[in-house]
Order: C-alpha cells, then sequence, then structure tokens
C-alpha cells in the first residue's frame, strides 16, 4: 500500500486555499506537519463544517490534494466543509499504539486546533479517510460516538485476521484485536456512515463484508486500491459529506 504517487503541485485549487501549519501533539509527542483547505468564499462569519480526511499508508496530508477534491468543493459552493488533513506519520493506523496516541491526536488536538484556527463549526465535523486512514476514520469514530456527522471509509484496509495484518499496522496480536473491527461490531447509531472499495481491490471482500454487517450497502466500483481510484471519485464522497454535515 506504501509508494501511492502524491499529488503534484500546480493543481487548479479553484479558489480555495491551502494552509500548512505545524501542531506540537503531546499525544504522539513529536511537532506535526498540517494541512487545510479553505474553500473560496468561506469566513470566519459563516461557521463552514469541518471534514477531516485521513491519508493513506505511506502517504501524507498533501498526498490527498489533487484537483479532483478542489473541483468537488468548488461545485459544493456555500455548502463546501473546511477540510483538515492530519498527519498520520508513516503507518500509524490512526489508533493509539505503543510509538503515540494516534487516535486521541486526531480527536483532542487536531480537531480543535482546526476549530480555532479557521473558526469552523464544532457540532458540525464529518471524518473519513482512504486505505489506512479509512480503517482511522471508522476506529475513531467508534471510540467517541456521536461525535461526528458522518464516517466515511474510502478502500479501508480492514484485515480479516491477525494473521493477515499488514507488517507495523499494529503493534501486536493484542493490539490487532484492540481495534479488529469486524470482531467488535460496532455500532454507529445514526451517524452516516459510507464504505467504498474498487472491484480489484484486495480488500473488498472484508470492506463488502464489514459494511453488510453494519446494514450499510457498500459502493463497489470498477478500480484497484490506489490514488487514481480516490480521485475518480471524490466529488461522490463530497457530496456525502457535505449531505450529512447540512442536516447535522
Amino acid at each position: 500500500m506504501a509508494g501511492y504517487a502524491v499529488a503534484k503541485r500546480g493543481y487548479n485549487t479553484h479558489g480555495a486555499r491551502i494552509v500548512h501549519f505545524e501542531l506540537r501533539s503531546h499525544d504522539v509527542g513529536r511537532t506535526l506537519a498540517e494541512t487545510a483547505v479553505i474553500p473560496r468564499g468561506a469566513s470566519a462569519r459563516q461557521r463552514r463544517p469541518l471534514l477531516v480526511l485521513l491519508h493513506w499508508r505511506g502517504g501524507r496530508p498533501d498526498s490527498l490534494l489533487s484537483n479532483e477534491l478542489f473541483a468537488a468543493l468548488a461545485r459544493l459552493g456555500s455548502r463546501a466543509p473546511i477540510v483538515l488533513l492530519p498527519n498520520g506519520s508513516g503507518g500509524s493506523f490512526f489508533h493509539d499504539r505503543r510509538d503515540g496516541s494516534w487516535a486521541s491526536y486526531v480527536v483532542d488536538e487536531a480537531i480543535p486546533a482546526a476549530l480555532r484556527r479557521f473558526h469552523a463549526d464544532p457540532s458540525r465535523i464529518a471524518i473519513g479517510g482512504t486505505s489506512m486512514g479509512g480503517f482511522g476514520a471508522l476506529d475513531i469514530a467508534r471510540l467517541w460516538p456521536d461525535r461526528f456527522c458522518a464516517v466515511g471509509a474510502h478502500s479501508p484496509a480492514i484485515f480479516s485476521s491477525a494473521a493477515e495484518r499488514m507488517a507495523g499496522s499494529f503493534d501486536s496480536v493484542e493490539d490487532f484485536a484492540e481495534h479488529d473491527l469486524p470482531a467488535l461490531r460496532p455500532s454507529y447509531g445514526r451517524t452516516p456512515v459510507w464504505i467504498d472499495v474498487g472491484a480489484q481491490d484486495r480488500f473488498r471482500a472484508a470492506d463488502v463484508r464489514f459494511a453488510r454487517e453494519l446494514g450499510v450497502t457498500p459502493h463497489v466500483w470498477p478500480g484497484k486500491h490506489g490514488s487514481r481510484y480516490w480521485r475518480s471519485h471524490m466529488a461522490d464522497y463530497l457530496r456525502f459529506y457535505a449531505d450529512a454535515l447540512a442536516g447535522c
């Protein structure tokens, strides 16, 4: 899963503003480079909702920047959320583990920092992610129930068993068991949940099975596990988040 192409510079932002800032995290014990996208027309008076998007393994916050993301935000107009792209290091899988409390950092540090800095609406927050970030979004929403207006998982890295887990994704079998989504059978209550995966994705079977166990209809589209697939459906993702945030 590592090594996907990072979005190239020189994209058409459609008037959106890219902001890079540093966050000193006590939860993970380091200073992290963070990215945010402020849609065109956003102002402190309007209090836009906040969408938290978590990147894939081997990626970084800027990996999620793309022409497709900016175009999707532009099409949403005044409904476009501010987008926070937290730093998940190379392969944290966005869960609390030995080298840092990565889930706690997202919820207790990165999100509050974005709310303060960009004057976003604290009552309207959605979380989602790709691959490692999709797993992280589902796991974080499980652990912080009723915190989010929606949760989206795009090709989430869900492993069917501890034996199938990727090297470095979890500290141990015990760590895996504490975050084994299919075994834990989480309930997201009334929170809208989106799960999609490519027809040729290695995680397809596990993702589809997990979605159906949640009572969620999975979106299965042609494609493999990678940034090309996610960029091609960014407009679908953003419409889902915008609709959920508007009704939150």
